[in-house]
């Protein structure tokens, strides 16, 4: 159910849209530096256990 927003519908509708490009954001770049931090871990723990 959506509140009538009269005048400010549009402000407020792009004020959602940029919020949740900002989270999508924010997620996709933990996900890639989780990914990379892994990475990075195994080939450390690699590298110390051959030697």
């Amino acid at each position: 159910m959506m509140p009538d927003l009269g005048a400010y519908a549009l402000e407020v509708a792009l004020a959602y849209a940029g919020s949740f490009v900002i989270l999508i954001v924010i997620i996709g770049l933990s996900v890639m530096q989780a990914r990379r931090t892994k990475r990075l871990l195994d080939e450390t723990e690699r590298r110390n256990s051959d030697a």
